[in-house]
């Protein structure tokens, strides 16, 4: 809606001066002085507006991005905000449950640098209308299900075997991953134990519903049921067949595609479209393809926009989009638009239509065309102009998973998405240039940037990039491989100094002042069970098989058995410097999906998911690296077969 306001500002220039053709000539002086004042001031407005901490308050608190406003009003909110825009569209689409609302987004923002309660609210109602939507979809799948068993000799109908025959090892390896060691293998067993025990609990008081609130034991606002599209693929590779078969039944008979709420086009797409696409290729169960495909359909209006670059909110009943309240000027955000990649290339595999490719692949373009501050992408891109608003760049919310698509892009091709790689291996180059700092105690680490000022402060959310860059490390240029282990071993290295004293970390820490990786604001202390250091110590650990990042990964899984247990599920802590525990009453749905899938894997043999196989997309849903050359083989043999 905020576009269209501007839009017709404009429009309405020309008639004004025209019928200013009549007037005195001081008139039309004072008439131009004030025009060009408002101008200037609506501009200057718009500039300084997502940074300044009090007009956000005061303008985020009269819409649905409210939970962002929740924390200090920090860019921790709006990360939060972003990286689960899911629950946040929610919350714009139940007005009159504001408070409830936000709390939804938050739980739906993986990245919820936001307001915790705030988000938590928003994302669950985003998740509701999602559900909806996915119910839809069923019975419609059901039927298309019959008509394409029929064609299945066709080449453009994805064949479950063929690509089968195209990977280079079992998914689930030779013993399900088990461990030869006993103390590791006890230590997996562990973390099987916690996703029962965090399952049984979601089940019991939250079923069909976006998460579960463990102290309160209910659900919280949302009928979409998040946390069973994101445990799909962690109870399946954990052998929890009984739970899994639950889920798959809830997906089949409630799973409602058409809800009539705002939706996170980002979260939607990484939680349920990765949840659904990866149960499929690890199952082949054709219901879950089937409703990934159909949501697909759902998320293609966000796309209507003069630069094709999608805005953030989707009702999926109706398909009208819009952009977040909270975000400026109605831009949309790198974090968002930039991880859709992964999904979307699969949708194309699965269903054989190039739209999805087509769609990401010119949000692809138009980065690349766009002139960017030092090589580096700002947060903030207008849907309408395409260009960037505000120069504030960031590994952590709001950038974070962009950079991240975009190597894994070019993994998941089989290293033959060049364009991704250059993309990847040049935005890195500027980040080292720019971003990566030392501390005076020998840290290593992320600041963020604004507009050519540094702001000595990393996000939970980037401690994802040692695993990132560790993955990218072959790739790059072979002289700078040991450069870019290091570097990542250095960035892991400084998120877990940042697990202390409960051993849990911060939602942001600060390196400046004599702070080295501790965060210093009340607002940013929090920790609401996210993996992103767990998830850098995975790839660290499958990338160099140093033990300590084992030894690490179980401080966090006792920490979390000591601070965030409590009866009936997992909660987020709101200190993590007190030893007394305050909890926030979530049990996240990516606790399902990433942390446990992440630690679970950490304990297991390197042959659980193969890296050389499947890649991992934000939500840690493994989708299958695309072996474009094996896959056509496979099929000309087919074809003379069937011939």
């Amino acid at each position: 809606g905020g576009n269209g306001g501007f839009s017709m500002v404009f429009r309405k220039l020309p008639g004004v001066s025209a019928s200013g053709m009549g007037l005195r000539l001081s008139q039309k002086f004072v008439f131009l002085l004030f025009l060009s004042g408002l101008v200037t001031l609506c501009f200057g407005a718009l500039f300084f507006l997502p940074d300044s901490v009090r007009l956000k308050r005061i303008f985020l608190s009269k819409t649905e991005t409210q939970p962002v406003t929740v924390g200090s009003g920090s860019e921790n909110d709006v990360r939060e905000h972003l990286k689960r825009p899911k629950d946040q569209e929610h919350p714009r689409g139940m007005a009159s449950v504001k408070g409830e609302t936000s709390t939804k987004l938050k739980s739906l923002s993986r990245k919820p640098s936001v307001s915790h309660e705030a988000t938590e609210e928003r994302l669950a109602g985003g998740k509701a209308q999602e559900d909806l939507t996915l119910l839809r979809s069923k019975t419609e799948s059901a039927s298309e299900k019959s008509t394409s068993s029929d064609h299945g000799a066709t080449s453009d109908t994805f064949s479950y075997k063929k690509f089968k025959r195209c990977l280079l090892r079992p998914p689930l390896g030779t013993d399900d991953g088990k461990p030869s060691d006993p103390k590791t293998n006890e230590r997996r067993e562990k973390v099987k134990e916690m996703m029962k025990f965090a399952w049984d609990n979601y089940k019991r008081y939250a079923w069909g519903k976006n998460e579960l609130q463990p102290l309160t034991r209910n659900g919280h606002i949302g009928n979409i049921g998040a946390s069973i599209i994101d445990s799909l693929d962690t109870l399946y590779i954990m052998g929890l067949v009984e739970e899994y078969n639950d889920a798959k039944d809830w997906v089949q008979t409630s799973l409602d595609l058409n809800s009539n709420g705002e939706a996170s086009l980002f979260e939607v797409n990484i939680r349920y479209v990765g949840g659904l696409l990866s149960a499929y290729y690890l199952t082949g169960e054709e219901l879950f393809k089937n409703k990934a495909v159909e949501l697909g359909e759902k998320l293609l209006p966000a796309f209507n926009t003069p630069t094709g670059i999608p805005r953030g909110v989707i009702n999926l009943g109706s398909g009208t989009s819009w952009s977040w309240g909270w975000a400026s000027a109605g831009s949309s955000i790198l974090a968002e638009f930039g991880t859709l990649h992964l999904e979307f290339v699969h949708l194309t595999e699965l269903s054989g239509n190039p739209i999805y490719t087509e769609k990401v692949m010119n949000i692809r373009k138009l980065l690349n065309k766009i002139e960017k501050p030092h090589g580096l992408y700002p947060n903030f891109l207008s849907p309408v102009s395409g260009n960037w608003v505000q120069h504030h760049v960031s590994i952590g919310g709001l950038g974070d998973s962009f950079y991240e698509y975009l190597i894994k892009s070019y993994l998941m091709s089989d290293k033959t998405d060049d364009d991704a790689k250059k993309m990847y291996y040049s935005a890195l180059e500027a980040i080292e240039a720019n971003l990566v700092q030392k501390s005076p105690g020998g840290l290593t680490y992320m600041a963020e940037w604004r507009g050519g000022i540094l702001d000595h402060k990393m996000g939970h959310l980037a401690c994802f990039s040692g695993g990132m860059i560790g993955i990218g490390a072959d790739d790059g240029a072979p002289e700078k491989r040991q450069h870019y282990l290091d570097l990542a071993a250095e960035i892991t290295h400084t998120c877990h100094e940042s697990y202390t004293p409960t051993k849990l970390g911060p939602e942001a820490f600060r390196f400046d002042s004599g702070a080295e990786a501790t965060a210093t604001r009340l607002s940013d202390r929090y920790y609401i069970l996210r993996p992103e250091v767990i998830e850098s110590y995975m790839y660290m650990w499958r990338l160099t098989h140093d033990p300590k990042y084992r030894e690490w990964g179980w401080e966090a899984v006792q920490a979390l058995e000591e601070h965030c247990r409590v009866e009936s599920g997992f909660s987020g802590i709101r200190d993590v410097y007190t030893l007394t525990v305050s909890h926030d009453n979530m049990q996240q749905s990516f606790f399902l999906s990433e942390t446990l899938k992440y630690l679970y894997l950490l304990f297991s043999d390197d042959d659980l998911l193969p890296l050389e196989d499947w890649v991992f997309n934000t939500e840690a849903h493994p989708l299958p690296i695309v072996r474009k050359s094996c896959l056509q083989d496979e099929a000309t043999q087919d074809k003379t077969v069937s011939e």
